[in-house]
């Protein structure tokens, strides 16, 4: 208000080109707004987000004594904050300001232009009479604890984690495996350039070790998450090796000492095709190089009955430590990132495809084991029988892009069924034949890989596979018999039956396990797949809808290595801004309880999507912290003693513009 207490409102409307005008008569609304009371200016403009335009509206607020704006333009999603800059610089205060969407709500979804014009009109009235009722706010800063969490020990959780490192911020890097690595780590080389996979993360890895700035747990997890942005209190479970890291020096001698001279437990690095014994360490690269003991298989911690040579042959480091329990750790950050990776989709879901029934039918990440020269085989491809394969099927497209299993492309399948389809083949010089849906080899260099592959002899059959079968009843001299593949090639119009020595299932990837309940754990959604949701797909692909947690990798959705890496970048520095800005802004859009009349029932408490109401039992009284609101009106809405109230979204503001939408002026 002005100096004697008049209401004085300034009216802007947009024409966003011909997206508005278009379809409104701009300069009918302009004039009918001009009518309104309290309205005692009113312009058009083309592009009222564009600097001339926010210029407009901060010189009409200093010359003309505005107290109140409407802008009717585009949603207030895209341009709110930038209306509320315009009017901060012209001395008013931001929140006193309110838009009318006429784009999406108008032009966009009307084609009569004299109804959306009406329509218009109406929005702008409702508008009018509601900010009448705007009352200045501000916003509250929060301090902003320095140091980062990162969920996931992975290439992205590794590239994220050494980012926030270099800029000299301290980082906790959890992962729930005995080794950072994830599933990088088991790849044999990488598309479409063919670099080794090991070759390029170990030394990442052992940067990760090395780096001063980062405290690296292993065979950790994430147990409870408190607090919010800013300042999250994280509960980290840390379980036992049985062995100190602070004591061990990798020599792995213990492994050789224990009683089970041979491996005998199933080695789930290499997806049980190999045997372990209790004492390992998960493959040879291991960061940290310090074994860890199963307790469900080894004989001292099972019965105590053990010669326990292990520790012997440790007498003069005695890193052993069989006492160790599960140790409980509370950390304080400002910002977490996740990178909690993938699953790939179980073949045996697919009964037709024989995985698990036929020996000679294998995954694609057991293929990778197999090519890899530290897998169980030492890099020959060999069936169970121990012959070499003479001919191979690939199968892409197992388990994503079927309405039964997984709608989506899992991105990566077509190129590493293409690269274990030239890895094969150079070692073993096979027959390969690739069944595909379609050939998704988008991205830099990914086509070149496809022509160069499919130069090499490589079968590329266009066409689902139907089924697997038995090509007879039993191998001969005890040799592991061939299978059948069964597909349509649509290429040629027929049903093709052809024999192959090995399968090759390309699953696709899919949400890890427990998604669901990391995403309760971190207050943070999911999409409609089970990843992880970022706040926008395009302006905010690394963000959550909870401030302060990122995302980073295949945990918000199916992506290759460079994509991965890409956006673990991108979250460290969103994390690296929130936390050099010292201190974090919140909009004063916030639920408050009215104490003298809240009764006490506690039925907002559960309600609250965002865990922001507590009970205070000093008063007897729900209270909202402020920090953790998102303003969602939820407990606004039912409260049954009408006690609790949200700024912008008053009782007065929300009457009077259904009463503008009801009554023409």
């Amino acid at each position: 208000m002005n100096s004697n207490g008049a209401i004085r409102i300034g009216f802007y409307i947009c024409h966003c080109g011909t997206n508005i005008a278009g379809v409104i008569d701009v300069d009918a609304v302009a004039a009918y707004a001009a009518s309104l009371p309290g309205v005692v200016l009113s312009r058009d403009y083309k592009y009222m987000c564009s600097d001339p335009g926010q210029d407009l509206i901060a010189q009409d607020i200093r010359e003309q004594g505005l107290n109140r704006i409407v802008v009717a333009s585009c949603s207030p999603l895209l341009h709110e904050r930038t209306f509320r800059g315009a009017v901060e610089r012209g001395g008013l205060n931001p929140f006193l300001v309110h838009m009318v969407n006429i784009r999406e709500h108008g032009s966009w979804v009307h084609e009569d232009g004299g109804l959306a014009t009406t329509k218009a009109m109406d929005l702008v009235r409702a508008a009018v009479r509601r900010v009448v009722h705007h009352i200045p706010l501000e916003r509250s800063r929060v301090p902003v604890h320095p140091d980062v969490l990162v969920v996931g020990g992975g290439i992205a959780g590794i590239h994220a984690a050494l980012t926030l490192a270099a800029a000299g911020k301290k980082v906790t890097l959890v992962e729930r495996e005995p080794s950072i690595g994830g599933h990088m780590a088991q790849f044999d080389k990488t598309f479409p350039t063919l670099d080794c996979a090991a070759c390029i993360l170990t030394p990442k890895m052992t940067a990760v070790k090395a780096h001063p700035n980062i405290t690296l747990w292993t065979y950790s997890e994430v147990t409870a998450v408190k607090g919010s942005v800013g300042n999250f209190t994280v509960t980290v479970k840390r379980k036992p090796r049985y062995i100190r890291e602070d004591l061990c020096v990798g020599c792995l001698e213990c492994i050789d000492a224990c009683i089970y001279k041979d491996g005998k437990f199933a080695d789930e690095f290499n997806l049980g095709l190999s045997k372990r014994k209790p004492i390992y360490v998960p493959f040879p690269q291991a960061v940290p190089a310090v074994p860890v003991v199963d307790p469900e298989h080894c004989v001292h911690l099972k019965t105590g009955k053990c010669k326990d040579l292990c520790v012997q042959i440790c007498a003069e480091r005695n890193a052993f430590d069989f006492d160790q329990q599960p140790e409980f750790i509370d950390i304080t950050v400002g910002a977490v990132i996740l990178a909690t990776g993938f699953t790939t989709f179980d073949a045996k879901r697919i009964p037709y495809y024989g995985y698990g029934v036929y020996p000679n039918v294998y995954t694609a990440l057991e293929a990778e084991r197999l090519v890899n020269a530290s897998g169980p085989t030492g890099g020959e491809i060999v069936l169970p029988d121990g012959r070499a394969p003479a001919s191979v099927a690939i199968v892409h497209c197992v388990g994503s892009r079927d309405a039964d299993y997984n709608r989506w492309c899992s991105r990566v399948c077509c190129m590493y069924s293409l690269k274990l389809a030239h890895l094969i083949q150079e070692h073993t010089k096979a027959e390969i034949y690739n069944f595909y849906i379609d050939m998704r080899s988008a991205g830099k260099s990914m086509e070149e890989f496809y022509n160069r592959v499919s130069e090499e002899g490589v079968h590329l059959i266009r066409g689902r596979v139907a089924d697997i079968y038995p090509e007879t009843a039993n191998g001969k001299d005890g040799h592991i018999g061939r299978v059948i593949v069964q597909a349509e090639d649509t290429l040629i119009g027929r049903i093709r039956k052809i024999p192959v020595d090995m399968v090759i299932l390309s699953v696709g990837l899919q949400p890890q396990d427990d998604a669901e309940d990391v995403r309760r754990m971190f207050n943070i959604s999911c999409s409609a797949g089970g990843f992880f949701l970022e706040r926008h797909p395009k302006l905010a692909p690394v963000n959550t809808f909870t401030d302060g947690i990122y995302l980073a990798g295949a945990c918000q959705g199916p992506k290759d290595i460079p994509d991965a890496v890409a956006q673990a970048g991108a979250a460290a520095a969103e994390a690296l801004a929130l936390i050099d800005a010292g201190f974090v802004e919140l909009e004063p859009n916030t639920a408050y309880v009215m104490e003298e009349e809240c009764s006490g029932c506690k039925s907002c408490i559960p309600l609250c999507p965002y865990s922001a109401i507590s009970f205070a039992e000093d008063v007897l009284k729900a209270t909202i912290n402020a920090v953790l609101c998102k303003g969602c009106g939820t407990c606004v809405a039912s409260c049954p003693s009408a006690s609790i109230r949200q700024h912008l979204f008053e009782d007065a503001q929300i009457f009077s513009e259904i009463e503008g939408l009801l009554t023409h002026a």
